[in-house]
């Protein structure tokens, strides 16, 4: 446990919400959640769900019509094929999706490679597991793009799991076809289980274009596909994820999590099905907002001494360079807090590799997101 840390990102929230008890005016852009409600009709679903008396334990696998809704999704949007009775595994949150793969997949001594910086549980979970994280570094200089030859590099007979994230928090970038496609060659020649994490594929912006690696030639046996409701529907506290995989992935996962959560919450995947199954265009909106905050904040870091971004091609997070400043990413993050109000996340929770950066997310008012521009350019002054 001691070589388990706390989430970084819990800290600075808890720190920020102490500042507001005490009447601080505190800007928050340090969690990553949608600031938006849930959509109505997924509400409505949940509620007549409760109404009806689905109150009681579904099956380990999640409820059929949500399985058929998932397999319905993965067909139409992504172009992967998977039997919702046995390759679908609905769980509580994309989070536990994570915990039950490398549970089920991952021996204690064997190494995983994950892009850094990337979110927190990807090492933490290896290590709970007994197994070793090994990051492949992404570098601003190209975009954050994966880098062949640095995965090819920590491959090393012990290697088991290649983790993907795009996506990617806390870059936003989007991983380009190319990329994908080259390490799913790679993925094949090593005989390696990849860990496909899409959770943020429907908010991309621009030209962007997200790919599913379970589409690629030769991936879809070696890939476990993790997605969920939380981001795009803005269904983070009703905490449903799920993983899409050959069955007997499935099956092992399974082994997990009945033991674990036994089952997501029965009137919860009500929800979920009317999320997939019903009307889009609150996606549509909710992204077209981001897009619009996106399109205000980084230019206005940019304009700032010292400070620079890279436009995100997805999710809503400002990836920020403070290497210019002189102090480091703990320091400045607790200094912008303390004294301007803004809570951000320091880059070191993403990974050594994230020193030199911060996260801001642009899941706030656009209102308060120019008045915590305001307050950085005048903090960075």
């Amino acid at each position: 446990m001691d070589a388990i840390p706390f989430s970084g990102i819990r800290k600075v929230f808890e720190r920020a919400k102490t500042l507001e008890r005490e009447g601080r005016p505190v800007i928050f852009l340090e969690t990553g959640r949608p600031d938006f409600d849930t959509p109505a009709h997924i509400k409505e679903a949940a509620k007549q769900a409760l109404d009806a008396g689905d109150v009681h334990y579904t099956s380990n696998f999640g409820t059929p019509a949500l399985r058929g809704a998932i397999a319905g999704k993965l067909q139409r949007e992504n172009g992967v094929a998977y039997d919702p009775d046995g390759e679908i595994l609905v769980t509580v949150g994309a989070a536990e999706a994570i915990f039950l793969a490398y549970l089920a997949f991952v021996n204690p001594g064997d190494e995983v490679l994950y892009p850094e910086p990337t979110w927190v549980n990807y090492a933490a979970v290896a290590r709970l597991a007994g197994a070793i994280p090994v990051p492949v570094p992404l570098r601003e200089s190209n975009g954050y793009q994966i880098d062949l030859e640095d995965v090819g590099r920590r491959i090393t007979p012990r290697t088991r799991v290649l983790v993907v994230v795009s996506p990617n928090n806390p870059t936003g970038t989007v991983q380009s076809p190319e990329v994908l496609r080259n390490l799913a060659d790679l993925a094949i020649r090593h005989n390696l289980l990849v860990i496909s994490d899409e959770i943020y594929e429907r908010i991309v912006y621009d030209d962007q274009t997200h790919l599913s690696l379970a589409s690629c030639a030769g991936m879809r046996e070696r890939t476990i596909t993790i997605n969920g409701f939380s981001k795009a529907y803005s269904m983070t506290g009703w905490r449903l994820g799920y993983a899409a995989a050959p069955q007997p992935f499935i099956q092992a996962m399974n082994r997990v999590h009945q033991y674990n959560v036994a089952c997501a919450s029965a009137f919860g995947q009500a929800g979920a099905v009317a999320a997939l199954t019903g009307p889009q265009d609150c996606v549509t909106a909710m992204v077209a907002e981001f897009k619009r905050r996106r399109d205000m904040v980084v230019p206005a870091i940019n304009d700032i001494p010292r400070l620079s971004c890279l436009n995100p091609g997805g999710a809503f997070y400002a990836w920020v360079n403070i290497g210019r400043m002189g102090i480091g990413s703990e320091e400045f993050s607790m200094r912008l807090l303390e004294s301007a109000h803004v809570s951000s996340v320091p880059g070191t929770v993403f990974g050594e590799s994230g020193q030199g950066y911060v996260r801001f997310s642009y899941a706030n008012s656009y209102e308060r997101l120019e008045e915590a521009m305001r307050r950085l350019s005048r903090f960075c002054e």
